[in-house]
């Protein structure tokens, strides 16, 4: 790399090359930031998918003391330097943390999430946050505050979200790595739609804060990135155990920083596809995401259809039950208030309703589904080392429409129905990997989700490795915009 480093060069690095060019000195911080917010200033205004971005003069000096503190010797750790921009439903100390709401539009935290001290404490560099749509709610990123965020290979279409805005500024080139969360498949479903890796944890996995402690929540965080080995440095940042979150997870989460290549003959998979037919899908999705089973095959693994022995609908109705619940015990208040009700979008005002109609009993029922799907899960695990399904039922749709109303002839019940085949996995709590499988014939991307037994990232993160070392869709798909 030259003394005077070219934005374009550096910005196209992936974060492994970024963040070892930043350590030699090869390129500075400062070189770094100007180099991304040229990006931005160059391409977000045309897809939406960074907001609250902080003052350029800020964002130099603080890289400035990036620099300053490697010429001393002080190297903070893998994201020395970096520029990120954080999830908008993750608090960041001051930096607005809006959620997309208007009942939060001008809210600065205090404080940091546990997740934000951790990439500030490995070198990050905050620069503002990622797009998304209402308190997360949705797989379509569009939110009163701050609009719309528009897919990166086109503007004419949806990003997917929740983690739309992380997902789109990844792939464009805006941000070396990503954060995001999934409840009902916002790191699988934006990853795939834009052509880069978004990886579900398992429960614990990445300590999350919520007001309660000691439930297991649907949603967890998990990294996004244009590569595996990338989403793995940002998973080794981001994963550990924290005091303030007991059932977070002990195991070192330096094991993710390992080199990811391994053997994959005779590993078995199960394809679960459409569930037996109980998943409606819009023509042409199953079958290119079937396509990419061929792959698995050539690197030697055995890929068989199957799917775990238990009734999907139930499942879908006990997640319909936690999620409303969860979400009307945290915006009861709010919602009570008959003039910030008013600043609620329809669906949020759906699911506090139904949250506020379920009895303890019918929640204690949910989990009671919710833990006999995971023990059908973990059989499944018993005789195939992954499931395979696909990461949504839908090519990305129109940016102006919020959610599909009809799958492959079958009307949506719900504004959420349409992503139904995540659910099943949100629910197991097992990890799950968002990559992609393909493109249409309109250029648009879709792809799979490589699931995991419990607790199981790094198997995920090692066979996604293999299939992107034979297709390498990030490489050789950029998004035309990236020329434009």
């Amino acid at each position: 790399m030259r003394a005077a480093a070219d934005n374009t060069e550096i910005v196209n690095l992936d974060a492994i090359a970024l963040a070892r060019a930043i350590k030699t000195k090869q390129v500075s911080c400062v070189e770094v930031m100007n180099a991304y917010l040229d990006r931005i200033e160059r391409l977000n205004p045309r897809v939406n998918a960074i907001v609250s971005l902080q003052p350029r003069e800020v964002l130099l000096e603080e890289a400035a003391t990036r620099d300053a503190q490697l010429a001393r010797g002080e190297y903070l750790g893998w994201m020395h330097g970096f520029p990120h921009a954080v999830k908008d439903l993750e608090p960041t100390r001051g930096i607005r943390t809006t959620m997309g709401s208007p009942l939060f539009r001008n809210f600065v935290p205090r404080e940091d999430s546990i997740m934000v001290e951790r990439l500030r404490r490995a070198g990050a560099v905050i620069i503002g946050k990622t797009n998304v749509p209402e308190f997360g709610l949705g797989s379509q990123t569009y939110n009163p505050v701050f609009g719309t965020t528009l897919n990166a290979y086109d503007q004419s279409k949806t990003s997917g979200g929740s983690s739309g805005g992380a997902a789109v500024a990844l792939a464009l080139r805006m941000l070396p790595v990503a954060d995001g969360g999934d409840n009902g498949g916002s790191l699988r479903n934006p990853a795939v739609w834009n052509n880069v890796f978004g990886l579900r944890t398992s429960f614990g996995r990445v300590p999350s804060q919520f007001n309660e402690v000691f439930i297991p929540s649907i949603s967890v965080h998990g990294p996004m990135a244009r590569t595996v080995a990338d989403l793995a440095m940002l998973l080794s940042v981001i994963a550990g155990y924290d005091a303030r979150v007991p059932l977070s997870i002990r195991e070192d989460p330096a094991a993710f920083a390992a080199p990811l290549a391994r053997d994959f003959k005779g590993t078995r998979i199960g394809w679960v596809g459409d569930f037996g037919g109980r998943i409606p899908f819009d023509p042409g999705v199953l079958e290119l995401c079937a396509g990419a089973l061929k792959v698995f095959e050539s690197l030697g693994c055995i890929v068989e259809t199957a799917v775990p022995d238990y009734p999907l609908e139930p499942v879908w109705d006990s997640w319909c039950k936690i999620r409303g619940w969860q979400i009307a015990a945290m915006l009861n208040g709010p919602f009570a208030d008959p003039a910030r009700r008013a600043l609620m979008k329809p669906e949020l005002q759906w699911e506090i309703g139904n949250g506020l109609k379920a009895t303890a009993f019918e929640v204690v029922e949910a989990n009671v589904v919710r833990t006999a799907w995971y023990q059908a899960v973990r059989r499944f695990f018993e005789k195939y080392d992954f499931m395979i399904a696909p990461a949504g039922q839908v090519f990305p749709f129109d940016a102006t429409v919020h959610w599909p109303k009809e799958v492959g002839g079958v009307s949506m019940d719900t504004y959420h129905r349409w992503m139904q085949v995540m659910i099943p996995i949100s629910m197991s709590g097992c990890p799950a990997l968002g990559a992609t499988a393909g493109f249409n014939d309109a250029g648009l991307p879709m792809g799979i989700q490589i699931a995991g037994p419990n607790q199981a990232e790094l198997a995920c993160m090692q066979i996604a490795h293999a299939y992107e070392e034979a297709t390498k869709w990030v490489m050789k798909h950029p998004p035309l915009l990236l020329g434009s």
